[in-house]
């Protein structure tokens, strides 16, 4: 959807093929010569496509960079946090659930070591010039478990791009439609074209979300929206439903992943800039924030992709029923939610335009 080349390295075949049943990836390969073959061919002739091929990342990933294939970017999205769910080399899917019941250290053991082998590669791929991240499943933590010591050279993707954007209160802003009505979704999408004309990603994504992600469950629509731009947009969904522009309430909500709603030093506070990578407070002090002003729904939770007890998130939840009410509550929550992610910030040190509509107590004492 951004207009590269992408290719997918799965141990299961079945998943690729879900993949590409849902319109999320374009192909599968025949084996990894065909891969590359396909990825190299479409690169030079400047064609967006999503290659699957089948493959343990652990192998796949030593052979891509021993073979000197020309890549720009490299991650890995595979349940690091949880070794039992990463399949060893040398360990068929087939067999892999009742390895990991019958014998769990040993299965875990062989994971890490396998985790330490991709890990290396990418490390590999960043030592020839490729951009490479972390994408905040602890695979690094794994590695370095398995007595790899230079797992963490590459950074987790939220202090390498996203932290500028959290500082602004800037996150994933998400929307089901409770009819089930995939056409609610669409005029809702509508809608936020129209409040945000002048932000050109914002208007991509939406088109091409439109046309390219299937929904899954109700019918849903996520973007990143920020402070000052969260409200705006829930109101007017409010609005709708209250003039019948929409055939039954929206609920809105956010992804965990959030400016100032988390404390998860392997991923979304990992390096912060005055060292509170675990500090706890914020997600607690989100959620009682939350609840006075009005969410429907606040949880607290740990894990978040990257295993128990790495992280604490909190979330909520607004349903924009039509009232007058809701609008009231809809309007205070998504104002004052992402603000907590720019007090969050600027009290960590970093600069924040959008601090200038914030009281920030930390900064004016």
């Amino acid at each position: 959807m951004n207009g590269g080349v992408c290719l997918i390295v799965d141990v299961d075949r079945t998943r690729l093929q879900r993949r590409v049943d849902t319109r999320y990836l374009d192909v599968i390969a025949d084996d990894l010569d065909d891969a590359i073959a396909q990825a190299l061919r479409a690169k030079a002739d400047r064609k967006a496509i999503s290659i699957g091929v089948v493959g343990n990342a652990a192998l796949v990933f030593p052979e891509l960079l021993t073979r000197g294939v020309e890549i720009d970017i490299v991650t890995d999205q595979t349940s690091a946090h949880d070794p039992l769910s990463y399949i060893p080399v040398g360990v068929e899917v087939s067999d892999a659930a009742a390895f990991a019941r019958d014998k769990p250290e040993e299965f875990t053991d062989r994971a890490r070591a396998s985790m330490a082998k991709q890990v290396a590669a990418m490390v590999g791929f960043m030592d020839a010039g490729a951009e490479v991240f972390d994408y905040g499943n602890s695979i690094r933590g794994e590695a370095q478990l398995a007595g790899y010591n230079r797992a963490f050279e590459f950074p987790g993707f939220v202090p390498a791009y996203i932290r500028p954007l959290f500082a602004e209160g800037k996150g994933p802003f998400r929307w089901a439609a409770l009819s089930g009505d995939p056409a609610d979704i669409a005029a809702t999408d509508r809608a936020v074209l129209d409040l945000f004309p002048e932000n050109e990603p914002l208007a991509r994504w939406i088109r091409l979300a439109g046309e390219r992600v299937a929904f899954q469950g109700l019918p849903a629509r996520i973007c990143w929206l920020g402070y000052g731009e969260r409200d705006k947009a829930g109101v007017r969904f409010n609005d709708m439903v209250a003039r019948g522009e929409l055939s039954a309430p929206i609920v809105i909500g956010r992804d965990h992943l959030d400016s100032g709603s988390v404390a998860s030093p392997y991923r979304e506070t990992e390096a912060m800039l005055d060292g509170s990578d675990a500090i706890a407070d914020w997600p607690l002090l989100n959620a009682l924030v939350n609840t006075s002003s009005g969410a429907s729904w606040v949880s607290i939770h740990h894990g978040g992709g990257v295993g128990i007890g790495r992280s604490i998130h909190a979330g909520q939840v607004c349903v924009a029923d039509g009232t007058a009410l809701a609008g009231q509550k809809i309007e205070r929550v998504l104002t004052n939610d992402p603000a907590m992610g720019v007090l969050r910030h600027v009290d960590a040190g970093y600069e924040s335009e959008a601090a200038s509509g914030v009281r920030v107590p930390m900064r004016d004492e």
